[in-house]
């Protein structure tokens, strides 16, 4: 049978054409008028699309040297910190956290969890200087209130610092609104475009805090990146092909949006947010139980049915249709699989991945699925959600 690859994952996430043909293209000496110019669009468009009036910085690193460098940059050795861990990605928080030798308290919920507010309430004191969280934890698939954290904190001196790496593009974020001090993103998520860059917007007062920061810091000094981030350059040798790419993907969401990369992004979020209600209530057409108590938008967690275990699901999946769906990670490794919404998919990827889903279902349990339940399910979803922006 011919088979074509693709990712179905949370990431990377299938790569947007026109920010490969970039790649190609990206012949250019990073200290020269033209990439100046390229870099200093970049910036500017990313603004937009994360919202934000604030300074954005660009790293060539992946998601998790943004994590380092929101620690090193914001703390300092024996400070307290709050870090609310639900997963895989919120215990990444806590080690940074103590690699750094910060005073870490860490709120833990189960995976597939997310943390009730007035349990976040009472374990701020004025001596918690920084909060650690994801937008939207795709170990697990949930999204956790950062809104609301957000306003627990108005009024103190407690910097909130997000993992948006999954968040940016899948979620509405209101990032100065909000107050969020630091917001982080990575290249291969909803960007659409490989891993190797992360990105930052940092506010006024966490810029202030870097000032008085004694956490050791060289390559990931935020403010080094800042002073050159003004004349178009980075402070070190960028990814400047990625970098291109990024731009391309940038003007690609302006297009979408009608020259706006605001808009474009909102299409974006609508997007992954239609994506994910069709496979949540596919999901349970087909008789399986959704595994996030809080559902986001960037990825679907899906228990394996009884008998099952996800990680044949997901060697299954790839094996007839070399279709790249993810396995639990962590704790929940062959217990959940995992469907990303996120980037360069839309509506009909996702029946794909729910015809492919019931293939593979039946054949590791012969009879147990009722071929386009789970379809006739999404395209009702689909149906409705066209009629809505009709109307």
């Amino acid at each position: 049978m011919f088979r074509k690859t693709r990712l179905f994952t949370p990431g990377p996430t299938p790569l947007l054409p026109a920010g490969q043909f970039a790649m190609a293209a990206a012949d250019l000496h990073h200290r020269t008028p033209e990439f100046r110019a390229l870099f200093l669009k970049v910036l500017s468009q990313l603004k937009s699309f994360i919202g934000t009036q604030n300074d954005v910085i660009v790293l060539s690193s992946s998601g998790t040297g943004a994590m380092e460098s929101a620690v090193t940059n914001l703390t300092s050795p024996g400070e307290k910190v709050l870090v609310l861990s639900a997963g895989k990605f919120g215990e990444r928080w806590a080690g940074l956290a103590k690699a750094f030798g910060c005073d870490v308290t860490v709120l833990s919920k189960p995976y597939g969890e997310t943390f009730p507010l007035d349990e976040v309430k009472a374990h701020l004191t004025p001596e918690v200087r920084v909060v650690f969280v994801q937008a939207t934890e795709s170990s697990t698939g949930v999204r956790h209130d950062v809104g609301g954290i957000a306003r627990l904190l108005k009024g103190s001196e407690t910097l909130l610092v997000v993992d948006a790496i999954t968040g940016l593009g899948t979620t509405k974020l209101d990032v100065d609104g909000d107050g969020i001090d630091v917001i982080i993103g990575g290249s291969q998520k909803a960007l659409m475009i490989p891993p190797g860059l992360a990105y930052l917007a940092v506010s006024e007062r966490a810029w202030a805090r870097m000032e008085t920061s004694k956490q050791p810091r060289y390559y990931f000094d935020l403010r080094k990146e800042r002073k050159n981030a003004v004349k178009g350059e980075s402070a070190y040798t960028p990814a400047v092909a990625l970098i291109a790419a990024m731009g391309a993907a940038l003007d690609y969401l302006a297009q979408q949006g009608g020259g706006d990369v605001a808009k474009g992004r909102e299409l974006l979020v609508n997007n992954a947010e239609l994506c994910a209600r069709c496979t949540r209530e596919a999901a349970k057409a087909l008789g399986l139980e959704l595994f996030a108590a809080s559902n986001g938008a960037a990825v679907t967690a899906i228990k394996a049915p009884a008998g099952i275990s996800s990680t044949d699901i997901v060697k299954g999946f790839k094996k007839q249709f070399a279709g790249v769906l993810s396995d639990g990670q962590g704790e929940m490794k062959g217990q959940i699989f995992r469907i990303g919404h996120i980037g360069f998919l839309d509506y009909l990827d996702c029946v794909a991945i729910l015809a492919g889903l019931e293939q593979v279902l039946d054949e590791l349990k012969p009879g147990s699925v009722q071929f386009g339940a789970a379809l006739a399910v999404a395209q009702k979803v689909f149906a409705e959600a066209r009629k809505g922006e009709s109307k």
